[in-house]
């Protein structure tokens, strides 16, 4: 599969990037991810092995897209979690006790 990433052609099969991934220990990373084969490797790094370019020639959502389109399972940052509300001992005490919560 022909994909552009960091404005240079890359023809790259699924296969092809399974075997220059082979051997490379996989960084921590909290961010996006790919898993290949059975581990999960950062985004950056996983484009730094297949282009050979620095990992601040390309970002993160080019080689994603490429990944996905190999057929590989990518996962990307996991969403914030949304602010719970704080509720006093009474209001918690009412919702108990099937009365509404009072804003």
């Amino acid at each position: 599969m022909r994909c552009v990433i960091a404005r240079f052609p890359f023809d790259l099969t699924r296969s092809s990037v399974l075997e220059s991934m082979r051997g490379i220990k996989p960084e921590h990373s909290p961010g996006e991810s790919v898993i290949i084969g059975r581990r999960t490797y950062p985004v950056k790094q996983v484009g730094q092995v297949i282009t050979r370019q620095d990992r601040r020639d390309f970002s993160a959502g080019e080689v994603l897209r490429a990944m996905t389109q190999l057929g590989f399972t990518c996962r990307d940052l996991a969403p914030a979690p949304a602010p719970t509300r704080v509720v006093n001992p009474l209001q918690q005490a009412s919702a108990m006790l099937g009365a509404p919560v009072a804003a």
